[in-house]
């Protein structure tokens, strides 16, 4: 008894820890200055890290990006997938294309699509993808952070995801999950409610969620049933 009672102690100082140091990186906009080859990413070294692992054991055709931003995810994607040597296509999509980076548009793997994510063409796009580069898919979410609009992505990513598909839910650590309490609903209620509505068609990976102390996508690593 005494050692449970030892070992718990030691994981709640590792929790909090690690909740201290996911502050302190994100307070201090550590992740305003991240880049890969000279372009933003806006992700945390150890989200991205993971990442790399994920593609590398999934092996997917197809990398799907919700949220280009300024391009430096999808070249760090699209580098990793080329190491992997597996035939694949990234598809990055934003509503403003203004702020991507030239290397991102040079990326011959790298298809941008400047439209919502919400609209209708993207789950085309999507599907047409799917026939094209039959295989597991990878998918991050990383664009309009409000509950509705990261919900309306989940809603319309159900119809085309399949077993073993993984998707990333990003930035579910605001409102307070533990950053940025002030922000309101964003992507961790949307999960929430997603998985109020059909429960059965995501398990959670906390193991990778965990393994490098803390992550911007809180409760947000999916793997679909």
């Amino acid at each position: 008894m005494k050692l449970v009672k030892r070992i718990q102690a030691r994981l709640g100082v590792f929790r909090s820890a690690g909740t201290r140091y996911h502050l302190w990186y994100y307070r201090n906009r550590v992740w305003d200055t991240t880049t890969w080859i000279g372009v933003k990413t806006l992700k945390s070294p150890s989200d991205m890290w993971n990442y790399q692992e994920i593609l590398y054991s999934l092996k997917p055709s197809l990398v799907i990006e919700f949220g280009t931003r300024y391009g430096g995810s999808a070249l760090f994607f699209a580098a990793v997938m080329r190491q992997i040597g597996r035939r694949f296509r990234l598809l990055s999509v934003d509503i403003d294309g203004e702020t991507v980076s030239e290397q991102t548009r040079r990326d011959p793997d790298i298809e941008l699509l400047t439209v919502s994510s919400l609209d209708p063409r993207v789950g085309e796009r999507i599907a047409d993808l799917r026939r094209e580069y039959p295989g597991p898919v990878f998918v991050i979410l990383d664009s309009d952070h409000s509950k509705a609009h990261v919900l309306g992505e989940l809603k319309t990513l159900r119809p085309l995801l399949v077993s073993g598909d993984y998707l990333i839910v990003e930035d579910s650590s605001v409102n307070g999950h533990p950053v940025y309490p002030t922000h309101g609903p964003g992507p961790f209620e949307a999960v929430h409610e997603y998985f109020q509505q059909w429960p059965k068609d995501y398990n959670y990976d906390g193991d990778r969620e965990s393994k490098f102390g803390f992550s911007f996508a809180t409760r947000g690593f999916l793997i679909r049933r």
